[in-house]
């Protein structure tokens, strides 16, 4: 049996693409290259890919608008890498669904690292933080179902959810009336230093308020516990289907 995890490389850059192929083979990974966002998705239907490397600028595809859609149809992490430092590409990166985000140029021992790290945080949670394995979640009159990522409202219409925006709902209403701290959220969701993602939870926060109709200034669903965090003030109930 392969024990080794399966790593998709997506960079038009030929000379990026076979150092970082070889790089994670001498670091006791399987990784696969992709020039295109049509071969990346050849390589997705073709292997059992553990992590995603993806480059922001592809000849035939935009980087973010393919971690959104990725992020639309699985769980699969997305390392993002970009020749942008701007904070504002790094916030939009996460927004879309992005795991991680590495600034060109990088050292390959740092992608290791990340992806390590990636693979630990999305493999493992703490004991009091384990996800519901109820499919279909229903809070204050709005129903999420887990498998299809469809958020529904009392009006039965449903709402999209950016991949940030469905990680961080899952999370709050895994664990209900709880209050969990900034730290934790940025962990469960980054598992980077809270300093570089503070504002990236702040956005997340507001526009998961704007998706539930939760007014910012008075929110009645996702409070803000001044100096500690977040809590979903809501009674959650798990459903059949």
């Amino acid at each position: 049996m392969d024990s080794k995890d399966h790593i998709l490389i997506v960079d038009d850059d030929p000379e990026i693409r076979q150092l970082l192929v070889d790089y994670l083979a001498r670091h006791g990974f399987d990784a696969v290259p992709a020039a295109s966002a049509r071969e990346m998705g050849v390589m997705l239907e073709r292997h059992a890919i553990d992590l995603v490397v993806l480059d922001l600028m592809l000849p035939d595809g935009d980087g973010l608008a393919l971690c959104r859609d990725l992020r639309t149809r699985s769980e699969l992490p997305v390392l993002m890498l970009t020749a942008l430092g701007d904070e504002t590409d790094r916030i939009l990166g996460i927004e879309m669904g992005a795991d991680d985000y590495l600034v060109k140029p990088f050292s390959p021992r740092e992608l290791v690292a990340r992806i390590k790290g990636i693979l630990r945080r999305t493999r493992s949670l703490p004991p009091n933080l384990k996800p519901d394995p109820r499919r279909c979640l229903a809070f204050a009159g709005w129903t999420l179902d887990t498998a299809t990522r469809v958020l529904k409202g009392p009006d039965g219409v449903a709402t999209p959810l950016s991949g940030a925006e469905y990680r961080l709902l899952r999370i709050l209403l895994d664990h209900p009336n709880r209050v969990l701290h900034r730290d934790q959220l940025v962990e469960l969701i980054h598992g980077r230093e809270a300093e570089a993602y503070d504002r990236a939870i702040d956005v997340q926060i507001s526009r998961l308020r704007q998706r539930l109709q939760d007014d910012g200034r008075e929110p009645r669903l996702i409070k803000t516990v001044r100096g500690e965090g977040y809590v979903l003030a809501a009674a959650v109930e798990g459903l059949t289907s």
